[in-house]
């Protein structure tokens, strides 16, 4: 946290940026790949966002952890770029195989789960996938999102609610 707290000179800056871009960039790429289903989109996504971290490294505050500040940028350009109307035109179909980083292999159960994830409305998806898949806590989340932590809170419950269904409902078919 305190490695980005108003660096002063360029040189700083850059070997900040570094930093930054060794430790997260493969977590912001998932993520990013997790909501927009595009590999290149995600990839200019990641891009985008460490451009931006870098433009308002001095306005860095300290107020949340560096991960949570990457994470709600990456997250608001994200749905930026869905906003847009590039991405229309792409086919998101997603497996759990085409995720930028190798997995280990994964039996059925685990694939099932996976996909019923990312079967959930967006807002329920984004606090799973950041909850299960990023590690990070109920308030991280919730300065991610801009949300409350109550708001974080009842969506984990709902989202683990529909998967539960979801993965019920299969297994009695």
């Amino acid at each position: 946290m305190s490695s980005i707290k108003g660096p002063d000179d360029a040189q700083n800056r850059e070997a900040t940026l570094e930093s930054l871009v060794i430790r997260y960039q493969a977590q912001l790429l998932r993520m990013c790949y997790l909501f927009l289903k595009d590999r290149a989109l995600a990839e200019d996504a990641v891009q985008e966002t460490f451009i931006k971290a870098y433009k308002s490294m001095t306005a860095f505050r300290g107020d949340c952890s560096e991960k949570t500040w990457l994470m709600t940028i990456a997250m608001n350009t994200c749905r930026d770029l869905r906003r847009s109307g590039w991405y229309r035109f792409f086919d998101r179909r997603v497996t759990p195989d085409m995720l930028p980083q190798a997995a280990a292999p994964c039996n059925e159960t685990d694939e099932e789960l996976a996909l019923a994830v990312m079967r959930l409305p967006a807002k329920l998806r984004e606090v799973i996938l950041l909850y299960y898949y990023q590690g990070m806590n109920v308030h991280e989340i919730a300065l991610t999102l801009g949300i409350t932590q109550s708001a974080v809170s009842g969506r984990l419950k709902r989202a683990r609610e529909r998967l539960h269904n979801q993965l019920q409902r299969r297994d009695d078919a």
